[in-house]
């Protein structure tokens, strides 16, 4: 049994995280300030005596004896980074730096979620670990953007001065349940919409791409590359290379849910990107590892759940 810390426990991804780590039998410390993690992610955890939930802002040191640390906390949706961009600059790095000096003096192995954001509106497609990326410093995504490669830069700077033990993995457009329905991602955007029968927004002409990886399928590939040898450290990217234009998820979204709602355009936000597709070659060499899970089969399970939270609402 492991003794493992998650920042950003309670949020979409570090819920499942948890969840998983927990049911393996580890003793997990959940840490998150609840800016867009919420309790209701992680309440059926509690009855677990090998789990801990820990309210804390990562930008202020946090001590505990730990074997391994999960670094998640940081808003990921546009409208949630964008709401405080200086607060998100930090969460990013001195979030990074607080938890590499908690790695460094216990010894710990750390991974840092990194983001498919940090390759910007890429210049390449697919994107591969070895592509530096086309951000924007000064634009209004730049906050989560250069935030995350600055994360990345101080996990290679303590490893390389320091010794910490890290992993570096990039994570591409990830969806299923638990995600926030006012997170003002796509996947929870479209499907909210169809179910409210409201109309349906699609930001430029709907041809941009994104491919879309079901949680469970991300999880996976984080445990794995947790427990791969020092030898390895990445960055890697996680993500299915399977590729969507935004008109193709509405349609998809909208004949799964059965639902009236039409289709309205609004202008694209600065500095979007056009294309996000990831190479997964190294994932597959180093972790044998590939996302399993079919969009439809995503979707299906995503809807259920979303379903449920509008059912729950208005029973309030």
């Amino acid at each position: 049994m492991k003794r493992i810390l998650v920042t950003g426990g309670a949020g979409f991804l570090g819920s499942h995280l948890c969840e998983r780590l927990v049911k393996e039998g580890n003793d997990v410390i959940c840490l998150d300030n609840y800016f867009t993690g919420s309790k209701d992610n992680i309440r059926h955890l509690l009855q677990y005596d090998n789990f801990e939930l820990v309210r804390h802002d990562v930008t202020s040191p946090y001590y505990a004896e730990v074997d391994e640390i999960y670094n998640l906390a940081c808003p990921a949706s546009p409208p949630h980074y964008q709401y405080n961009a200086i607060k998100t600059m930090k969460t990013s790095i001195y979030g990074a730096m607080n938890m590499l000096g908690l790695a460094k003096r216990t010894k710990a192995k750390i991974l840092q979620a990194s983001t498919s954001e940090v390759y910007g509106d890429p210049a390449i497609h697919p994107q591969v670990e070895s592509y530096w990326g086309n951000v924007n410093p000064i634009g209004i995504r730049s906050c989560y953007d250069e935030g995350k490669r600055a994360a990345e830069t101080l996990f290679m700077d303590y490893h390389r001065q320091n010794g910490v033990r890290i992993k570096i993995i990039r994570i591409f457009n990830t969806y299923g349940p638990r995600m926030n329905p006012n997170d003002g991602r796509v996947v929870s955007n479209f499907i909210v919409q169809a179910l409210k029968g409201e109309d349906i927004t699609i930001y430029g002409d709907g041809t941009q791409t994104r491919s879309f990886q079901y949680i469970d399928d991300l999880i996976e590939a984080m445990i794995r590359m947790m427990a791969t040898g020092d030898d390895f450290i990445g960055p890697i990217n996680t993500g299915n290379p399977g590729e969507f234009t935004m008109l193709e998820l509405v349609e998809k979204v909208i004949e799964l849910t059965n639902s009236k709602s039409k289709i309205v355009y609004y202008p694209l936000p600065g500095d979007d990107p056009k294309q996000r597709k990831p190479d997964i070659t190294l994932a597959k060499d180093k972790l044998d590892w590939e996302p399993i899970i079919p969009l439809d089969e995503g979707l299906i399970k995503t809807i259920r759940y979303f379903e449920n939270k509008i059912k729950e609402s208005h029973l309030k």
